[in-house]
C-alpha cells in the first residue's frame, strides 16, 4: 500500500524522512523495522533492516554510469540484509530495466548526462535494489516537466500494484489522492490529521487549513 504525509513547505516532512533514515537525530521517540528497533542506527544498518530513501534532489552520482549505481546498490544490499524478503521476487538490474525502459537505453550514461527525469528514475531504481520492506520517496516529481511528472507517478502507482510499501511526499494533492490509501498531515512537526482517502477527500477543510498557501 502507499501512505502519504501532507503538508506545507517547512512543517518537518523531510526531517521525518530523515529521522527514519538516521540521518538526523530524534528528540524523543522511538522508531521501529519488522517488529526492530531502529532509533539510533546508522543509515546503512537502517537500509539493512529494509528501508530505503529515495531524498529530496535525486542526488545521484555526475562519474558514475546507470549501471554503476545499480550494481552498487546490489553491493550495498548484499553487505546488508542481502535477500528478498516476504518470499518476493528479488530486484535486479534486469528488473529495473524491465520497469524503467529508458535506463536501459541510457545504461552507459553518467549522472550527470542524465535528464532530471532520468536521473529521478535511476535514484528509485538504486532505491529499489536494495529490496526495500517500505520504499520512501521525498518530492519525487519536483522540477520536472509535466509529461514526466506524469510518467514517475505511473511507475508509483505500478510499484503499488506490484506490492511495494510506499511512503510519499509530494506536493501534488491530487496525484498523492490517487495514489495513497492513508494520509497523515502535519504541521510544524506534529501530525494535526490522519485518516484513510476517502475521509480525506471528504474533509475539503483539511486542504484549506493545511495545505493550501
Amino acid at each position: 500500500g502507499a501512505l502519504a504525509v501532507d503538508g506545507r513547505n517547512g512543517m518537518g516532512k523531510t526531517t521525518l524522512c530523515n529521522a527514519f533514515m538516521g540521518l538526523v537525530p530524534t528528540a524523543r521517540g522511538s522508531i521501529h523495522a519488522g517488529g526492530v528497533r531502529i532509533h539510533g542506527l546508522e543509515p546503512n544498518r537502517v537500509v539493512a533492516h529494509g528501508l530505503a530513501y529515495v531524498p529530496q534532489g535525486r542526488r545521484v552520482w555526475a562519474s558514475l554510469s546507470v549501471d554503476e549505481h545499480l550494481r552498487l546498490a546490489a553491493r550495498m544490499r548484499k553487505a546488508g540484509s542481502g535477500e528478498a524478503r516476504g518470499g518476493e521476487a528479488a530486484w535486479d538490474v534486469e528488473r529495473i530495466y524491465d520497469t524503467f525502459p529508458r535506463l536501459k537505453e541510457r545504461r552507459r550514461n553518467g549522472g550527470a548526462q542524465l535528464s532530471g527525469g532520468e536521473q529521478q528514475m535511476l535514484a528509485i531504481g538504486r532505491a529499489l535494489m536494495t529490496n526495500p520492506r517500505l520504499l520512501i520517496l521525498d518530492e519525487a516529481t519536483e522540477g520536472l516537466a509535466p509529461i514526466i511528472r506524469e510518467e514517475i507517478w505511473a511507475c508509483i502507482g505500478r510499484l503499488k500494484a506490484e506490492g511495494e510499501a510506499i511512503l510519499v511526499i509530494d506536493k501534488n494533492v491530487s496525484a498523492l489522492l490517487d495514489l495513497a490509501d492513508r494520509h497523515y498531515v502535519v504541521e510544524k512537526g506534529r501530525v494535526v490529521w490522519q485518516g484513510d482517502t476517502a475521509a480525506f477527500r471528504a474533509d475539503a477543510g483539511v486542504i484549506d487549513r493545511y495545505l493550501h498557501v
